[in-house]
C-alpha cells in the first residue's frame, strides 16, 4: 500500500496537467517498512521530461542523481515515481512496463484523457509479466 500526502497529490496532478500537452515526470521518496508492504510517501521530486513528448517521457540522470542525493542526505528511501498519460488510461503502457526496472518501487500515472484526473498506482515485475494495482491511501 501506498500512503499519499493529499498536498502531494494535488502537487502531482497540477504538474501533469501543465506539461500538458506532453507527459509530466518526477521521483517521491518516503518510509518504507521492511518487506515491501506499507510506503508513505513524503517528498516529491518533479523533474523535466526531456523528450517533450505527449507519449513517452525520460528524466534526466543529472536531475535524477540530484533527487537521489537529496533521498540519501535526508535518510529517505526512493519509493517510485510517477508520470502522466494526457488523453490515455491509467494504466501501463507496453513501454511502461518495458521499462519498469525495479519491482518493489511504485508507479504513479495520472490520466488526464477525462475531465477529472484519475490516479492509479503500480507494482510493475516486468521478469516476471507481472502488473499489480496498488491502494493507495490519502492522507490529510
Amino acid at each position: 500500500m501506498l500512503i499519499l500526502p493529499r498536498d502531494m497529490l494535488e502537487k502531482i496532478i497540477a504538474r501533469s496537467r501543465a506539461a500538458l500537452p506532453n507527459e509530466a515526470c518526477g521521483l517521491f521518496a518516503g518510509l518504507a517498512e521492511s518487506g515491501g508492504g506499507v510506503k508513505k510517501a513524503e517528498t516529491l521530486y518533479c523533474l523535466k521530461n526531456i523528450d517533450e513528448s505527449p507519449e513517452h517521457f525520460s528524466m534526466s540522470s543529472e536531475d535524477q542523481f540530484a533527487a537521489i542525493a537529496n533521498i540519501r542526505e535526508r535518510g529517505l528511501t526512493l519509493l517510485g515515481n510517477f508520470h502522466s498519460h494526457p488523453s490515455t488510461p491509467a494504466r501501463p503502457s507496453e513501454e511502461d512496463i518495458r521499462l519498469a526496472f525495479d519491482s518493489s518501487l511504485s508507479y504513479i500515472i495520472v490520466s488526464l484523457a477525462q475531465a477529472e484526473p484519475v490516479v492509479k498506482s503500480f507494482i510493475i515485475n516486468k521478469n516476471e509479466h507481472t502488473v499489480i494495482e496498488e491502494p493507495i491511501e490519502y492522507t490529510p
